[in-house]
């Protein structure tokens, strides 16, 4: 079985360019490639096209590849919690692509599966619809939507083994998965790394074969995108 180990985040990101299509998986920021994040930044590699649910907050995430102006183009879902991500758009220094969420994951799956194109009702009639094709099937109106495909694809497991397999823990499934297959080079890094043979079969998300290269990661730091609290009731 192949070993697909290598040392760490700067050996899994060597030979990524500038110019490229990224995909960052996790939800908010939770089950981001944190590591691979960090060595982006050293690298400096610019002008990149980001696909990530949301753009990460000021000071974390994709947040700080936009902060040193690495990020080109973002394709995202949510982006409400980046001040520095708003004001580079109103300001025309980023191009954006917003996609509703299901349709995003719908389109990094469909990459994945090689699927071209679908249609999906979400965005019928709003700006999201300007320049696609529209069909009606059964008397309701459908967008046709374009698979996505990155160069690479930076992912973010809970526990992987020597081969690739991965497995995701809680809300970091969301995404992490379905980018996983979508990317012609992808990368994974794990919280635990264990022998190949380790892991249930039954139980494994991502299998191996979709992995070209993973590393145990370290330091996460596992933020709280929102907290919210309130006063008990005495």
């Amino acid at each position: 079985m192949i070993n697909k180990v290598v040392a760490d985040a700067s050996e899994a990101t060597q030979g990524i360019p500038s110019g490229c299509v990224l995909m960052l998986g996790g939800f908010g920021l939770c089950g981001i490639p944190e590591n691979c994040i960090s060595a982006l930044l050293k690298m400096g590699v610019n002008e990149l096209t980001c696909i990530s649910n949301n753009a990460g907050v000021d000071d974390f995430g994709i947040g700080l590849l936009l902060k040193t102006r690495q990020v080109k183009k973002m394709i995202s879902s949510y982006v409400g919690e980046n001040a520095e991500f708003e004001r580079q758009l109103l300001s025309g220094e980023l191009e954006v692509e917003l996609i509703p969420q299901g349709t995003l994951a719908e389109r990094v799956r469909a990459g994945g599966a090689g699927i071209p194109a679908f249609f999906t009702p979400a965005g019928v009639g709003t700006e999201v619809a300007k320049g696609k094709e529209t069909r009606v099937f059964n008397g309701k109106t459908y967008l046709m939507e374009h698979w996505l495909k990155a160069d690479y694809s930076l992912v973010k497991a809970w526990k992987g083994d020597t081969a690739g397999n991965l497995i995701y823990k809680g809300t970091a499934r969301n995404f992490n998965p379905m980018m996983a297959t979508a990317g012609n080079i992808t990368i994974a890094e794990v919280e635990e790394l264990v022998p190949a043979g380790e892991l249930d079969p039954n139980i494994i998300h991502t299998p191996g074969i979709f992995v070209h290269r993973i590393f145990q990661g370290k330091n996460y730091e596992k933020r709280i995108e929102q907290r919210t609290v309130s006063n008990s009731l005495v």
